[in-house]
């Protein structure tokens, strides 16, 4: 007998996170809390801290190695410059990692961290989102969830509709101020 969905957000409610949102430093706060806003948004409250690859590496694998005990479903990793952040810590867990490349104050113009999140070898895969993309990956997050979630897939639902009817208030808008295509007669 195959489980059914359940609403996952009613169990977070009792329950600890179910998405972690970590990031390398606080400078990375400004683009991350995107994710954390997203979320929020399907009513998955996340939990969000500070684990950096390189200055604290044993809080990163503490965190890592832990999550999935503590009940997180998926972790976001956001970093700038080297970006060794997202790589490390799907290093250490069997939970998905969605990857958030930070254009940073030491960054090669974000290629630096994009490529490091990107380019990460066989066996250790690290989903990536756009550089500064830290709301694509809190809507990944939940259609992850969504998965196992009736509650939150229907918000994502609702959320789809809503962006198309912003995308045909747009086409009315070019229309009005007298710009016409075939497509849309």
């Amino acid at each position: 007998m195959s489980e059914q969905p359940t609403s996952t957000a009613k169990k977070q409610n009792e329950s600890n996170p179910l998405v972690g949102i970590i990031m390398g430093s606080e400078s990375d706060l400004e683009i991350m809390k995107g994710a954390a806003e997203m979320l929020r948004q399907f009513e998955v409250e996340p939990e969000l801290t500070i684990v950096s690859a390189h200055r604290t590496p044993e809080r990163l694998r503490d965190y890592a190695i832990k999550a999935k005990a503590r009940g997180i479903k998926v972790i976001i990793a956001g970093a700038g410059g080297a970006a060794h952040l997202p790589g490390m810590v799907a290093a250490n867990t069997i939970l998905p990692v969605i990857g958030v490349p930070v254009k940073s104050s030491n960054s090669i113009d974000g290629w630096d961290s994009m490529l490091s999140i990107l380019q990460m070898p066989y066996g250790v895969p690290v989903a990536t989102v756009a550089l500064n993309g830290a709301k694509n990956a809190g809507i990944l997050a939940a259609q992850i969830l969504a998965l196992h979630d009736t509650s939150i897939a229907g918000k994502l639902e609702a959320y789809k509709e809503y962006q198309d009817d912003i995308v045909m208030e747009s086409v009315k808008n070019v229309k009005r101020l007298g710009y016409t295509n075939e497509f849309d007669k």
